[in-house]
């Protein structure tokens, strides 16, 4: 069974959603036959990456709040980061586009690593105060998850997976998505935010449930594998 997640590595709860949707994967008895695929999606695409810039001023900036209130916020969502074993350090955190950050993703898909390009991001960005729009940065994450530097570089110098970047978002407002992480379980069920692990773990069951229902088959004349019809 797939599960698709939309997501932007800006923002705070899809680290934490990651974290939530991963404890009830853990527990989940059939979690071996569950396909993970990340998918893109931009908060702020027209953000224009400066890393002089502090993120609380900047949010304060951007949503006409007040310099304190933006840092309250933060630190509400530093806590709930740290019930999820995340270190968050918005003091460290570069304002960058993160359009790249899901080429970069998407490159990582093509050799099996979506998920661990995912969480370098996050780590990334988060975590380490690292500047997810610099090429040198993706091409050292890329690395430090089994990519060739050299295929990371190319690929940012070039258009790729511009137009799958775009097919994502596209697919987003298709679905009526307008908040991340949004989670869509085996093409019908969607779990939008950083939910409890115990929805997660209901859903996964309520959809996974479904894909091993019986058919309700009319029988008719046919030929089977072995040669009988």
């Amino acid at each position: 069974m797939k599960v698709e997640i939309w997501s932007d590595v800006m923002c705070p709860f899809c680290y934490i959603g990651k974290r939530r949707f991963e404890a009830a994967l853990q527990t989940f008895e059939h979690k071996d036959a569950i396909e993970v695929e990340w998918k893109s999606f931009q908060l702020n695409p027209d953000m224009v990456t400066d890393p002089s810039l502090n993120i609380s001023q900047y949010l304060a900036d951007v949503k006409g709040w007040t310099l304190d209130y933006a840092q309250q916020m933060n630190n509400h969502v530093t806590q709930m980061a740290a019930e999820a074993g995340l270190t968050y350090n918005f003091d460290k955190a570069v304002v960058a586009n993160s359009f790249n950050a899901h080429r970069f993703t998407h490159l990582a898909k093509q050799h099996g690593l979506g998920d661990a390009a995912e969480e370098q991001l996050f780590k990334a960005y988060f975590t380490d105060g690292k500047n997810t729009d610099d090429a040198e940065t993706l091409a050292a994450l890329g690395e430090a998850i089994g990519l060739k530097r050299e295929e990371v570089l190319s690929m940012l110098n070039s258009d790729a997976y511009t137009d799958a970047v775009k097919y994502d978002i596209a697919q987003a407002q298709q679905l009526g998505i307008r908040g991340v992480p949004f989670f869509v379980m085996n093409n019908k069920y969607g779990v939008s935010g950083a939910q409890a692990t115990e929805v997660f773990t209901q859903t996964l069951e309520k959809a996974f449930a479904e894909t091993k229902a019986k058919l309700d088959v009319v029988e008719g004349p046919n030929c089977g594998p072995d040669g009988n019809c």
